[in-house]
């Protein structure tokens, strides 16, 4: 579990970074993380504490239901959008937050990249550090023609 929300921060940035066709931005001065041009992840930290915006169109009213959680403002929760926000003293659940950012990519996504994840052989393997391992088949050899 990390130390503080900074650490938390980074470690979710580095996982949504690691999802193909992904960028960072900084528009309004606050980071985001991008899928071609669709924000799918808003995050920032505010007074020592993590603050977390995404799309959930799936989980959306489970997410709601949690203590942590109330619908993004400027109308955007009309559309499953969920903000997450910790103190500098709350334990922040990467599992989850994980999870929703998986949830977020997929719904922002253009389909040809939400299909390349679901091509893979294994889900990406992302280490409490928050570096992405590749997991990878062993490759057969070619059949002669």
């Amino acid at each position: 579990m990390p130390h503080n929300a900074k650490q938390a921060e980074q470690i979710l940035r580095d996982v949504a970074l690691a999802y193909p066709g992904t960028h960072e931005d900084f528009p309004w001065g606050e980071r985001v993380v991008k899928v071609n041009k669709k924000v799918f992840v808003f995050m920032g930290i505010a007074s020592d504490g993590l603050k977390l915006s995404l799309k959930l169109p799936k989980s959306n009213v489970s997410a709601l239901d949690k203590p942590f959680a109330q619908p993004t403002g400027y109308g955007l929760g009309k559309s499953g959008w969920v903000t997450v926000t910790f103190d500098a003293r709350d334990t922040i659940p990467l599992d989850l937050l994980r999870a929703w950012l998986d949830e977020s990519y997929r719904a922002v996504a253009p389909k040809k990249l939400v299909a390349a994840l679901s091509v893979s052989s294994e889900p990406r393997q992302v280490s409490a550090a928050g570096r992405t391992a590749a997991a990878r088949k062993p490759r057969g050899t070619r059949k002669a023609r």
